[in-house]
């Protein structure tokens, strides 16, 4: 027989729960013991992360107290605390400081909100309207607003985007110079008024440039003659030398400059496959006054039929500096090139979005995979198939703009330590989302509006509780939301705190919001103890009832000569007293509930509401639930006990003694609702539904199941005649549920007439008996003739006689045959 061992209440208690099961098992599987002690440990792990979280944090001011959650408030009355209660007891649940008797008047519970500073709304545009500048379209709002957060509460507020109708474009268009595009720089020097032609119908205010990369002068060039360098290209071909990034044309919206500065450009050659794109890249989004970009938006093209070096690779040509992520043009040129590695990926997706562009890779098949992968990592980035010559070219920039423009992605700015964001977005079609979906909203078309509801939380206070700022944009966009986050990490009373009050013990602390928060190396609740002046015993020797060994009774610790009880995980239950001796969860209970829900509990005795008493206040003292039909207490039959009636005279039963099952005239009374459910007959026939559903009616097959008097209830037996002469039995009873109870014998019992029925009957019983008297008499003869046959059969077999004689026709199955020659002696030779 196993032996169940309780689970610890406290931790400290593991090592003797452990051991306690330990001496049980003799009787108990070890396995079992070791997967029940280790599952009881566990729960009470997992008991201890819940529970009242205001409770747990123990907070000793107010401001330490609103930082625990949203929940959590601080009493500020002064004469809040009981004897006992430590100044922690002030942080509690709103609803539970109510139940204590803290006033909502002395709470300090305050709330975050939010702010609108500016809210300028987004623009209505169309098409041929009258142009308006860049920085004065708005596609985001509101544009800056404030929030006040409180640890645990969440502030929300929400964002609208909307795609302005001819928005301006500026483009950049960084081609590969390698020998490998010549084919290329022939289609690409008409691409300006092309270009322009069929951007005027997305846009009026258009501005293109241009700039050309090949490979860091010292990559594959290192054993190379100095002629080479001059000319990479092989036999009689013309090329310029190499470079890594030249800005050929500064963002302009002449087209046809575009097509004459770019028709003047050289390929030049490159001994390897990839090419030092990605140089270019961080250039192009670096130096923006070079480049010429605007707040507009930001497209970059970037075209190539070959890979890219990255972050490492410059070590084949000696250089280790990382890259530094800073313009270095001089004269267009990017001089670094041979001192500064190229940029990694990471880098480089952090300068495009801190610029708002959005790239668009024109790349040749071959190389579709690997600027697909490229792609993934760049938010708001797009590839496109270039043909081999780049003939396509104008049609892939097209496509690409429109699959950009049609998503939204939010991004935020860094948070700063426990402040967290979400986001969810309400998008076109009805269409939402949440979690990282939430960020974004897909196929927008220009004059599409969007919203987001964005939620930011505070988990703490920022160390000296500073102000932060965050800022929220669209990926691809230069407009933004600026945030500035306040933090409340003091209460209102805070600012009316008296220092080195007198409250506190001479002025060893500063008095604010209903305590004292001590000075260093005091305690107490006034601050009245030095942590240097006295020792443990003379703490201790206050602190023990009736000069006992108990500090505080087990319940509490003793500070500065005071018992402080401790807290328990359910914040309705407290320890108090001056020795923690009482409490207000060990009173008795009732229906499972302390002093029966109607009453408290103050030091394990219930104090029980009105017209309520017992130990447990389980006892009304109301009778109006005794009251019979006559108005009297339980029908002057019975006596009324914790508002339920105690009926006196054995006859009478029920809530409130009025029914007798064994009075006269029961059996009368319920006659035609008997009949009527039982065989559909009576008066109430038609009626029955309506008048005799006041009882459950069981069938029995006869008078012998019908339940008999000595029952725990009394019943009435029942005998009754219908208007045929028939009679039906049935019993009355009122069970122990006061439910009312009818048994009858599901058959009439009706007197005997001249019906031909029963003569046929009896007939046919007559000739069924004749049967089987004939049956047995046959039988009977059958067995005492068969007696004689037997007996004489063990005579005869007695007096016959057995002879032993042997078969005539019998031959035995052994011959014998004997050699002639045996016996003789043998010849001489």
């Amino acid at each position: 027989m196993a032996t169940i061992v309780p689970v610890p209440k406290k931790a400290k208690d593991t090592f003797t729960y452990v051991a306690s099961a330990i001496n049980h098992a003799d009787k108990m599987d070890l396995k079992l013991l070791l997967i029940s002690t280790l599952l009881g440990v566990i729960c009470y792990s997992s008991a201890q992360q819940e529970g009242n979280e205001c409770i747990k944090a123990n907070a000793k001011s107010c401001g330490e107290c609103i930082q625990v959650g949203a929940k959590c408030g601080w009493c500020t009355d002064p004469e809040f605390l009981k004897q006992g209660e430590a100044t922690s007891t002030r942080c509690d649940e709103l609803e539970s400081l109510r139940k204590r008797g803290c006033g909502a008047a002395k709470v300090e519970n305050p709330r975050g909100s939010h702010r609108v500073l500016k809210n300028k709304a987004v623009t209505n545009r169309n098409k041929g309207a009258k142009k308006l500048r860049p920085e004065d379209i708005t596609q985001i709002q509101p544009q800056k607003l404030t929030l006040s957060l409180r640890s645990g509460e969440p502030q929300s507020f929400n964002l609208k985007f909307k795609r302005a109708e001819d928005y301006p474009i500026d483009l950049y268009y960084l081609m590969d110079l390698s020998y490998s595009m010549k084919d290329d720089l022939e289609n690409v020097k008409n691409l300006g008024t092309q270009l322009m032609l069929e951007m005027s119908k997305i846009t009026s205010d258009f501005r293109i440039g241009f700039g050309s990369f090949v490979e860091k002068t010292v990559m594959p060039y290192i054993s190379t003659t100095p002629a080479k360098l001059l000319n990479p290209c092989t036999g009689d071909q013309n090329c310029t030398s190499p470079f890594s990034y030249k800005n050929v044309l500064k963002l302009t919206s002449n087209g046809q400059e575009f097509n004459t500065l770019v028709g003047q450009q050289q390929i030049s050659g490159n001994l390897d496959s990839p090419e030092g794109g990605f140089d270019a890249i961080m250039q192009v989004a670096v130096c923006g006054e070079h480049i010429g970009w605007r707040n507009v938006t930001r497209l970059l093209v970037f075209s190539t039929d070959a890979g890219f070096h990255f972050a490492g690779d410059g070590k084949l040509g000696g250089i280790v500096l990382p890259n530094d992520g800073k313009c270095h043009l001089e004269n267009n040129m990017y001089t670094m090139s041979h001192y500064y590695d190229y940029p990694s990926i990471a880098h480089l997706v952090q300068k495009l979005s801190d610029n708002n562009i959005q790239t668009i890779f024109a790349i040749t098949e071959e190389f579709q995979p690997v600027y697909k992968e490229l792609k993934n990592l760049i938010p708001k980035s797009a590839v496109g198939t270039l043909s081999a010559n780049s003939s396509n070219v104008i049609n892939l920039i097209i496509d690409a703009y429109n699959s950009l423009s049609s998503e939204v992605i939010l991004e935020n700015s860094k948070l700063a330590e426990g402040v967290t964001i979400t986001y969810q977005s309400r998008c076109k079609n009805g269409v939402t989302g949440e979690g990282e979906m939430g960020r974004k909203c897909s196929n927008i078309s220009i004059g599409d509006e969007v919203s987001f509801t964005i939620s930011i939380t505070a988990k703490q206070c920022p160390k000296m509780g500073k102000p932060e700022t965050i800022k929220i944009k669209p990926l691809g966009f230069t407009e933004e939301v600026e945030i500035a986050l306040n933090f409340i990490c003091e209460c209102d009373c805070h600012k009316d705190g008296i220092e080195n009050s007198e409250i506190c013990h001479n002025g060893n602390g500063t008095y604010e919001c209903g305590a004292c928060r001590c000075n260093e190396g005091r305690i107490g609740r006034q601050c009245e103890c030095s942590t240097n002046e006295v020792t443990s015993e003379d703490l201790d020797k206050n602190c023990r009832k009736d000069n006992g060994t108990d500090i505080c009774s087990n319940n509490g610790d003793c500070v500065c000569g005071t018992c402080e009880c401790k807290k328990r995980e359910n914040p309705e239950e407290r320890y108090n007293g001056k020795f923690c001796e009482c409490d207000n969860f060990n009173c008795d209970r009732s229906n499972n509930k302390l002093c029966g829900g109607h009453g408290r509990c103050e030091c394990r005795v219930c104090i029980c509401d009105a017209n309520w008493t017992g130990s447990a206040c389980d006892c009304s003292l109301d009778t109006t639930t005794c009251l019979a039909s006559n108005k009297q207490i339980c029908n002057g039959r019975g006596t009324c006990e914790c508002g339920t009636c105690k009926c006196t005279d054995p006859k009478f039963q029920g809530p409130t003694c009025e029914i007798c099952p064994t009075c006269p005239g029961v059996c009368a009374e319920h006659k035609e609702c008997v009949q009527c459910r039982a065989f559909g007959t009576g008066e109430k026939k038609d009626t029955c539904e309506r008048d005799c559903s006041y009882f459950n009616l069981i069938k029995v097959k006869d008078r012998d199941k019908l339940p008999q008097p000595g029952q725990a209830f009394p019943l009435m037996h029942c005998k009754e005649r219908d208007a045929n002469d028939c009679w039906f039995y049935y019993t009355y009873a009122v069970n122990n549920n006061t439910e009312k109870e009818v048994h009858v014998v599901e058959t009439l019992d009706c007197p005997a007439g001249p019906d031909i029925i029963p003569i046929v009957a009896g007939v046919v019983a007559g000739i069924v008996l004749i049967g089987l008297a004939l049956l047995l008499i046959w039988k009977l003869l059958m067995i005492i003739h068969d007696r004689r046959e037997f007996a004489k059969f063990e005579k005869e077999k007695m007096n016959a006689k057995w002879d032993t004689q042997e078969n005539p026709i019998y031959k035995s199955p052994i011959n014998k045959f004997q050699n002639p020659f045996y016996g003789r002696k043998a010849a001489v030779l």
